[in-house]
Formats: C-alpha cells, structure tokens, sequence
C-alpha cells in the first residue's frame, strides 16, 4: 500500500486517497491541473476551502473539494468532485480500482470538440497502470439547483412522473456517441484511447461455468422464486418457465463461442459505450422549450461493445412493467437517433437480434446467483411483501440485483432468446 502513485500520463505524482491531499492540496491540484491544460500556466489554487469524504458507488473513494482561483477563468469550476481508484480499508471496493482507467481514459477523448455526449469537465484525469491507482477530478454536478433535476436513484424509477421521457434522453446519449464514432469525428483519439480488440470482445464477460452448474443455477432459481413468488412477475412465476430457461440456457451455453462471433460480427453494432447508463448515471435537465436533456457519469468500464449490451446495462434497472410496456420503442429510439445523427441504419429485427443474444450471454454471465447472493445479504427477504417492500431498500445491492435479475428472466420468458439460435445461421445482416 502506498499513499502516492505517479499518472501514466501526465507524469504527475498523485494521492491514492483524499486523505493523503492533506494540507498540500492546493498545491497539488494547481501542478495537477497544470499538467492537464485545464488551468492556465499563471494561475493556481490559493486554497481548498472543502475537502469532504463521502462514501457512495462501488469502488474507490470519493470526495468533494471546492477551491478558490487567483483568478476565476470562463468554464473553471470551483466546485469539484474527486474520484480515487483506490479505497484501503476496503478490500471489497479496493478489488475494482482498475475501472476507473476507463473513466480516466472517457475523460481525455470528451475533452475533443466534437464529443457528443455532456459529462462533467474534467481539470484531472490519470491513472498508475502498474498498481491501479488513479485520481479523476471533474466540475460537480449541481444537482436539484437551477434547471438541474434532483439525482434520481437506481431501482427508484417507480417514483418518477414520468420515466419514459428520461429513458428516451438516455437512449439518444447511447446513440450520439455511437453515431459519433462512426462518422469519424472522435477519431483518431478514440482508436487510440480505446483500440478494438475483437478477440478480447469476444471474450468479454465469459459464462463461467458448464452446464452441470448451469442446471444447479436454475433449479435454484426455481425454488427461489416457488418461495417467494410475490416477488416475481406471472412470466416469472409460470410453472413451466423453470424447465424453458434451463433447455435454451443450455442451448446457448453449447453455441456460446457462436454467438459471441455473431455479436462481434457486425462493425454498425459495435462501438464504444457507457456500461451503466442506469438512472443514477445521469443529470437531467430542460431547456428554454422545456425538452428534456441529460448528461452521463460514472463512465467506469466504458470500452468498445456491441451496442445493445450497453443499451441493455442503461435499461436494466427500470421497472418491469416499463420494460414491457417501452422496451421496443426504446430500441427503435436508438435506431432513430443513430441514424438521424449520421450513424449506420440499423434494421429493426438485426438490432432486437442481438439486443436478445447479448442479454442472454450477459444474463448467464452475471444474473444467475441472485439466490445465493440475497442467502448471503438479506436472509429474511420472506418478509418483503413485493418487489417494492421498503425492506429491500435496507442493501441496495439486494435491490439492484433482484430488479435486474428479475427484468433479465422476464424478458427471457417473453422474447424467448433461445430462438434466437436458429437466426445465427441466416444473419450475415446487410
């Protein structure tokens, strides 16, 4: 463990936590920010007037610091927010340190004019490879003042007015950026700050287990859910789900290199993309028209991917009645925005194909423990009388992942993804 790390790209020598800033933040911040152009060479930072810890996501520590200027410039803010890769006394978070390289890597290539997407301005970025240590320092978002919606929380949407109008801003962001690439405008710093590497894609979330342990996974499932079926929707609940998921889990786990080919194979799918535009993830804000608008955070694990897996990790926690009711009008969104934008034309039924394909290899990969996981965290969950008992919103991880697991077995039961095989023969899409 040390407190300090030098940043592969600036050179600059930096705090693993906001502890180690001590007293010589503003020195710090003023080197810091001098070697990432974002403050003029005849200004500095006179002081750091707050320095709060807070504790918050799932990896590394966090921090706000507000800051005073010789001078202010146009667009310098003085209010910051500060992410550090790493956090000690926690090795639970501490594991995902690494993560924040990709947002360090987001923050150099939305710094480029032509970035299509709002996201905080970063004044430092930069990142240790050798010990995965890393600082990210951005403007704060003002959330809740001016124009600027209160930050709306993960697995809450049911409280929202009105979701579908913020789905649709996000969705359009997904799409910007998609479009964005493709007409060469972020180029060539987006093929050097994130080269594509299609074997490594492939390879990309690996189903880590055979198939013995896959039909041990749904039979646990299954009697997950006969215990606690007022936690599921019907489609959930049917008695003959359990036996369905099991034949076309196994169906794809045997074709799962062949599908994996097939997700890579289409170069109008496959862009750089925010893993997680859920919710939370956002800012939201109107303009003078009173059109809804939004900006992304948290851009953690942003790397080149088939669009539908990033669309699918933005969509993930809305509620499973909004999936049902707006899932294929979000997807024509994107193919709408995309195309408007100067993107690739996407057929309807090639993009619900893959968006399939790809929820099933991501679902087989990461969603099929939720009974050991809620065994582990939240033993009395026979209590909660729904899906929106207040009990589950005692561990947020409980929430988020019985939501996103349940939306993936939903819309498995609905789409019916082992279909899906049988295109894979006919899909050399034009």
């Amino acid at each position: 463990m040390t407190d300090l790390a030098r940043g592969d790209a600036t050179g600059v020598l930096m705090p693993a936590t906001a502890e180690a800033l001590g007293d010589a933040a503003a020195a710090f911040l003023t080197r810091a920010m001098h070697a990432y152009g974002s403050l003029a060479p005849d200004n500095a930072v006179t002081s750091v007037d707050r320095l709060e810890v807070f504790a918050g996501g799932n990896s590394g520590q966090k921090a706000l610091i507000n800051v005073t200027y010789v001078r202010d410039e146009a667009g310098l803010p003085r209010h910051l927010f500060a992410k550090f890769s790493r956090d000690f006394a926690d090795p639970f978070r501490d594991r995902r340190r690494h993560e924040l390289e990709g947002e360090v890597r987001l923050a150099a290539l939305s710094r480029l004019p032509a970035f299509p997407v709002a996201v905080p301005r970063p004044v430092f970025a930069d990142f240790e490879m050798a010990s995965g240590t890393g600082m990210l320092v951005t403007e704060r978002i003002a959330f809740g003042e001016g124009r600027i919606e209160p930050l709306h929380e993960k697995c809450r949407d049911h409280l929202l007015p009105e979701p579908l109008e913020h789905y649709r801003a996000l969705v359009s962001a997904q799409a910007r950026l998609a479009a964005a690439q493709h007409r060469g405008d972020l180029s060539p710093q987006l093929e050097a700050l994130f080269p594509y590497d299609r074997v490594a894609a492939e390879a990309d979330l690996p189903i880590g287990y055979g198939a013995g342990a896959l039909r041990a996974k749904v039979a646990a499932l299954a009697a997950f859910i006969g215990r606690h079926p007022q936690l599921f929707p019907a489609s959930v609940t049917d008695p003959a789900f359990p036996a369905r998921l099991e034949r076309e889990a196994l169906a794809i786990l045997e074709r799962e290199a062949d599908v994996r080919r097939f997700l890579q194979s289409d170069p109008r799918l496959v862009a750089v993309c925010h893993w997680n535009t859920n919710i939370d993830n956002a800012w939201f804000w109107r303009d003078g028209a009173g059109a809804l608008h939004c900006g992304l955070l948290d851009w953690g694990m942003v790397r080149p991917m088939n669009v539908t897996t990033g669309l699918w990790g933005g969509l993930s926690a809305g509620t499973t009645a909004f999936l049902d009711a707006e899932l294929d009008g979000l997807l024509d969104r994107y193919r709408t925005e995309l195309a408007v934008h100067g993107g690739p034309s996407i057929p309807a039924d090639v993009l619900a194909r893959h968006f399939d394909l790809s929820l099933a290899i991501t679902g087989l990969a990461l969603m099929m423990d939720l009974p050991s996981l809620i065994a582990a965290r939240m033993p009395d969950i026979d209590r909660a009388t729904g899906p929106l008992d207040p009990l589950l919103g005692r561990d947020r991880v409980v929430e988020g992942f019985l939501l996103v697991s349940t939306n993936f077995l939903n819309l498995w039961a609905k789409r019916r993804f082992g279909e899906r095989l049988a295109d894979l023969a006919a899909s050399a899409e034009t």
